[in-house]
């Protein structure tokens, strides 16, 4: 990995920033920018760079120039914007230019839109992954019970299908049961398809879920990842595994993901 002295963040919500500023600084990075969301970036990030600023959703014209005032030329998006405030954003006017050139409007292509307009002004959107690397859980790996010969069969088959659904820009998940498909991602995100699946798969529940990152992902703005929350999740849906793609998911918080399956009897595991 080549040395990086000054790195910005886009900082969406929930843990990933925090980690992300933790890991840069383990790995050498010197000086921390981060650029914060109203309603959406934890506060705490704050402690763990050099210099914050928060904006609202849409404020693309601040954003870059939180980066290019403070002589930042490569940054890193971690963490999520809820999608709901992508579609809820109240647009400056470069934002709006940018928006009104889009044929589709999501995640991918609005996110994918704000690089090249960073790169116009001189600052490069790079992937996160090098700092990251070491939280992504490889071939092999596997936290709580071994899957059964049923639970095999399931991941086998959710896999193939979510590889589908994902190549179809839908969602990255897909929740099984005996070989039905009882819940697909969509724009409700992995966290309410979990717990939709887990309902359908009736009282006993045992479903398995499977999720994937897309063909051809641009990693440089969605980092398939999981941690405690998910595991909460799929507890509460009765959920039995979980399977995720090696080397192409992030693990947050490892530790306590692993007290979260060995208590609830939950799979997570690798698959592909």
């Amino acid at each position: 990995m080549t040395p990086v002295d000054t790195l910005g963040i886009i900082a969406g919500n929930r843990s990933l920033p925090l980690i992300f500023a933790r890991q840069a600084r383990n790995l050498g990075v010197q000086r921390l920018v981060a650029v914060a969301f109203e309603g959406e970036t934890d506060p705490q990030l704050a402690a763990l760079v050099d210099d914050i600023v928060w904006l609202k959703v849409g404020q693309l014209s601040k954003l870059i120039s939180a980066f290019t005032d403070r002589g930042v030329t490569r940054c890193v998006m971690a963490g999520q914007i809820s999608p709901g405030n992508l579609f809820d954003l109240r647009p400056d006017l470069r934002a709006m230019a940018l928006l009104f050139k889009l044929k589709e409007r999501n995640a991918h292509t609005i996110f994918g839109a704000i690089a090249n307009e960073l790169k116009k002004d001189g600052v490069e959107l790079i992937e996160a992954t090098p700092w990251l690397k070491p939280l992504m859980p490889a071939a092999g790996f596997n936290l709580g019970p071994k899957l059964s010969t049923a639970q095999s069969s399931d991941v086998a088959f959710g896999h193939r299908i979510a590889r589908e659904v994902s190549r179809l820009e839908i969602g990255q998940l897909v929740v099984v049961k005996n070989g039905t498909i009882l819940a697909v991602e969509g724009f409700e995100g992995t966290d309410k398809c979990l717990a939709r699946g887990g309902e359908l798969a009736g009282k006993a529940g045992g479903a398995v879920a499977v999720k994937v990152a897309k063909e051809n992902h641009d990693l440089r703005f969605d980092i398939p990842c999981i941690g405690p929350k998910t595991l909460e999740t799929c507890a509460a849906a009765k959920i039995s595994a979980l399977a995720l793609e090696p080397g192409r998911t992030l693990l947050l918080e490892p530790e306590i993901c692993e007290q979260l399956a060995q208590k609830h009897k939950l799979t997570l595991t690798t698959v592909g």
